[in-house]
């Protein structure tokens, strides 16, 4: 059930019997030499709409701009100011609330985004105190199925970014983007993240602790699997608050 392909009184009339919507939200930004650009968008988003078709949920559509300034000495990443992100979240969120909707449920691909969703929550509880809406964060590289597979399959060849689990499951969504490419060093060197030009020269194919040449669109659907899982669970939990 994705809300952009539905009419208005069918949302109408979704919104007699539920209260709950699913918000994909990542960002796009490079994710080293393997990982498509758009990875931590079509993750977050493929999951989502799978729980709309599982269990009869709304689906916004995916939110693909996020705070990803420290990428951008990378050509192809598109960011947007933390202060920016926030408005646009607090009009977004605004917009659902005017119609209804109490439960919105943020599905997030992209770690980057985590401080200022959480900021714009706290000015939405501030501005509506009292109210009955509740907002939720739920990353998916985070829930507890996702985390031992990944661990399982990668052990310490995971990293923090362009890791093989979420290039995985960006080439479950997309297999045209499959490709092999050899990485020097075999996995990448750890670090502070810092401004963008910091950030190539320390990590300059763009990996953070990561060996993405393990991914692959099999491990995609495992981890999709699990990634469903989970953020059923959350998302059921969460409705019933």
């Amino acid at each position: 059930m994705q809300l952009h392909r539905m009419t208005w009184p069918e949302v109408e009339s979704y919104l007699k019997t539920k209260k709950g919507i699913i918000v994909p939200i990542g960002s796009t930004e490079q994710h080293g030499p393997n990982g498509p650009i758009g990875t931590d968008v079509v993750c977050p988003e493929q999951i989502a709409i799978g729980v709309g078709g599982a269990d009869s949920v709304l689906i916004a559509p995916a939110i693909p701009f996020g705070m990803a300034q420290h990428h951008l000495a990378f050509p192809g990443t598109m960011s947007l100011k933390p202060a920016t992100l926030l408005l646009v979240l607090k009009d977004l969120i605004a917009s659902l609330k005017g119609h209804g909707f109490e439960r919105i449920y943020f599905l997030n691909g992209h770690g980057g985004n985590i401080a200022t969703v959480t900021a714009a929550f706290s000015e939405v509880y501030a501005e509506n105190s009292g109210d009955a809406l509740k907002l939720k964060l739920q990353n998916w590289f985070m829930g507890p199925r996702v985390r031992k597979l990944s661990r399982e399959l990668y052990g310490d060849s995971e990293g923090s970014h362009a890791t093989p689990s979420e290039v995985s499951l960006a080439w479950r969504a997309w297999p045209e983007a499959v490709k092999q490419v050899e990485m020097t060093p075999k996995v990448a060197p750890k670090g502070v993240i810092r401004d963008a030009v910091d950030y190539r020269r320390q990590f300059p194919d763009g990996r953070i602790g990561s060996d993405p040449s393990l991914s692959s669109a099999a491990h995609g659907e495992q981890l999709y699997a699990a990634a469903l899982e989970d953020v059923r669970e959350s998302y059921a939990a969460f409705v019933r608050e």
